[in-house]
């Protein structure tokens, strides 16, 4: 399983989920956006807008609902890594002109629906940017009033899990499990990540169904599991006895669970021990994808690079590589390109 699609797996497995994502919606969204939109008539499509290049890092769920009284959507982009992004604002813009076209092609319509589009972010770093596509305008702050309303602008909805405390986390069991657990999984050591654990357990407890809260203990533990921290056999044993002491319901199915989980996790000691050989040389096959993405979009932005700047992208390692490519349309010029290779 690869690393990226951990949180992705997660992410979809609960929300979408309908009873989750509705009560997502009544518990977070703004009273005002609650007001107008027809919750009984919520669906969810199976669309996917995320660029090839980006979706080791994005997530999206696209939901069908009456809002205010018409046909419209209610997007959810969700950002599973470390840093924030900051041109967040142009790539939702694209989805959502996406989401239009094909309304306009294949439903031959004049008229566009409303999409509300939402940010759900769990990296390492708070967000520190405004949720306005005007911010990444250069000097919109200080174009004149009667000026502005020719220049496209929104917001969008942000919800910045980092920095949420346990009283803020609200909702059922399956929310409150999949936010808490999204918010601890970058932050927190192992140790810290076991007390995550014990408390998501007593969430399950909210369940009714001992068969439902059994298996969704499951889908949490194995992404703790996987995208978390190294757990060996003597700390899954003390999750489990803490597990079982908490939720005896299903004591008996989490032993199962859990001596899968070591287990699975014996055999991916043993591959990785296998791969460790090759792994540099993947290393630099990541590196070399990203170079070679990172060139082909400035190029396509800009033209043709000079061989200086395409010497430099070539030498950068991949985290600044991704970094390069995240803020790709923030760069005006190649004189604020050569800023960042400095």
């Amino acid at each position: 399983m690869k690393i990226q699609n951990v949180h992705d797996k997660f992410f979809k497995e609960t929300f979408s989920k309908l009873e989750v994502a509705k009560d997502f919606i009544n518990n977070y969204l703004p009273e005002g956006i609650r007001n107008i939109i027809d919750i009984n008539t919520l669906h969810p499509l199976k669309d996917t807008f995320i660029d090839k290049e980006l979706n080791e890092v994005f997530s999206d769920l696209l939901f069908g609902v009456n809002i205010n009284n018409r046909p419209g959507y209610l997007y959810f982009l969700f950002e599973h890594k470390s840093f924030t992004s900051k041109n967040i604002a142009f790539q939702l813009l694209k989805y959502m002109v996406e989401i239009w076209e094909d309304k306009i092609e294949n439903e031959q319509i004049d008229e566009l629906p409303i999409i509300i589009p939402l940010v759900i972010y769990h990296g390492k770093n708070k967000w520190n940017i405004r949720s306005t596509l005007g911010e990444m305008i250069a000097g919109y702050e200080t174009i004149p009033e009667d000026v502005k309303e020719f220049i496209p602008n929104y917001k969008y909805l942000l919800y910045d899990v980092s920095r949420y405390q346990d009283e803020d986390i609200k909702g059922a069991a399956q929310l409150k499990i999949l936010l808490t657990i999204f918010r601890d999984i970058f932050i927190k050591d192992k140790e810290g990540l076991q007390e995550t654990i014990t408390l998501a357990a007593k969430y399950l407890r909210e369940l009714e169904s001992r068969q439902t809260g059994v298996e969704y203990f499951e889908t949490f533990l194995r992404y703790v599991f996987y995208a978390g921290k190294s757990f060996n056999e003597e700390d899954l044993q003390k999750i489990t006895e803490e597990i079982e002491r908490i939720y005896p319901e299903g004591s008996e199915l989490i032993m199962t669970t859990a001596e899968r989980l070591i287990r699975e996790g014996m055999e991916k000691g043993i591959k990785e021990g296998i791969e460790e050989g090759i792994k540099k040389g993947r290393s630099e096959e990541k590196i070399e994808t990203l170079t070679k993405t990172a060139i082909r979009l400035l190029t396509k932005k800009f033209g043709s690079l000079p061989l200086e700047i395409k010497s430099k992208i070539q030498n950068l390692d991949s985290d600044t590589l991704e970094v390069l490519i995240d803020d790709i349309f923030v760069y005006e010029s190649l004189d604020d390109l050569n800023k960042f290779l400095k």
